[in-house]
């Protein structure tokens, strides 16, 4: 077994990268010239680690910095600790390359959290209620939102203190992801998906971190509970009643949805869900959306972006941390910064880029 604290590459730290680009072992063997055997030796720390050569090959095939293969551990979440949804329509690999993305948004939470006070986390745990809407009543009560729409659903999400990233994994079979880390809720969003869409799937999440905190939230059953929460959180049923549409044909909905910034899907759903539409006039409009495409929504709301790492980003910046320097830091490539941050202006962060629109950020640094 390899001395851990010896001067080697920290096998953990080779299996996340490899499986960070979606390749097997055998595959990766081939890439960098050695036997299968030789890459489980190099993940397991058993036996031997990588010759220098060889560790410069893997840094060349899987765009990894050399330093980054050195360091701690950095923990990658399993399927259990967490939520995804359409789980059986994923491969492995579309998995692995979910989970580890996932971890070094932990790495990179962590290293913020070591130099910014950033929100605490404020969720209730509501996992003894059994009915998701009042779940979803309860929560907009304790938060002050009442029946008001909520205008940013991921600067809701970053007050309350869970640490929100991008998840660059280019598949439509892979939605969103949650998970508890320690005392610190994290949220992964696809953000090849529209707006609305991106921000029911926020809702979802949050569903999972105050409904399923305590347990693995796998199954139909939870998804359920996790879509009727999002759908009432969104859309409180006062809110939607004072609403009804008198006709609600397509392009009526299409306007109403602009009230909660929610799908053409979800709102016909709701009205339903509620009893303020027929089944005849429900199946209508299912039929119009199927038309239209599912994928396409119609008037796409403006996508939201992190407001909490547009602050961040600029007060190191202003401290001469640009996102080079940044990843530096981290031994990241810079690409996989980016790939969190929401498709932020990264331009901006190294200069000539435009300063975002928002009240001055309200962090304080400790170190």
């Amino acid at each position: 077994m390899l001395d851990p604290n010896s001067d080697t590459p920290n096998p953990t730290r080779l299996k996340l990268a490899r499986k960070r680009r979606g390749i097997t072992q055998t595959a990766f063997a081939k890439q960098i010239g050695v036997i299968r055997r030789a890459v489980v030796a190099h993940e397991s720390g058993r036996e031997y680690a990588p010759a220098k050569d060889t560790l410069e090959k893997i840094s060349r095939v899987l765009g990894f910095p050399v330093e980054f293969f050195y360091g701690d551990d950095i923990d990658v979440p399993s399927v259990d600790t967490g939520s995804f949804r359409s789980m059986k329509k994923m491969t492995a690999a579309q998995r692995d390359m979910a989970l580890s993305q996932a971890a070094l948004g932990i790495y990179f939470s962590q290293w913020l959290d070591a130099r910014f006070d950033l929100p605490k986390p404020d969720l209730p745990d509501l996992s003894r209620e059994r009915n998701p809407e009042a779940a979803a009543e309860t929560l907009r009560h304790a938060w002050g939102l009442g029946v008001l729409s909520i205008r940013n659903m991921l600067h809701l999400l970053e007050k309350r203190g869970v640490r929100a990233f991008s998840l660059a994994v280019d598949a439509k079979e892979v939605d969103a992801f949650s998970m508890w880390k320690g005392a610190v809720p994290f949220v992964f969003l696809n953000t090849y998906k529209s707006s609305e869409h991106s921000r029911f799937d926020a809702a979802h999440e949050l569903g999972h971190l105050v409904l399923h905190k305590h347990g693995s939230p796998l199954g139909k059953d939870p998804e359920k509970e996790a879509n009727r929460f999002a759908s009432a959180f969104l859309m409180p049923q006062g809110s939607v009643i004072a609403h009804r549409p008198r006709f609600p044909t397509y392009q009526t909905i299409v306007r109403l949805k602009k009230v909660w910034v929610t799908s053409v899907s979800a709102v016909s759903y709701r009205l339903h869900e509620l009893g303020l539409i027929s089944d005849w006039q429900y199946r209508s409009l299912c039929i119009e959306v199927a038309k239209r495409g599912r994928n396409i929504e119609p008037d796409e709301a403006p996508r939201e972006t992190s407001q909490i790492l547009q602050k961040v980003l600029r007060l190191l910046h202003q401290e001469g941390l640009g996102r080079t320097k940044v990843a530096q830091a981290l031994c990241l490539p810079v690409s996989e910064l980016e790939h969190l941050l929401f498709g932020l202006a990264m331009s901006g962060i190294d200069g000539g880029g435009k300063r975002s629109s928002g009240s001055p950020a309200q962090l304080q640094r400790v170190k």
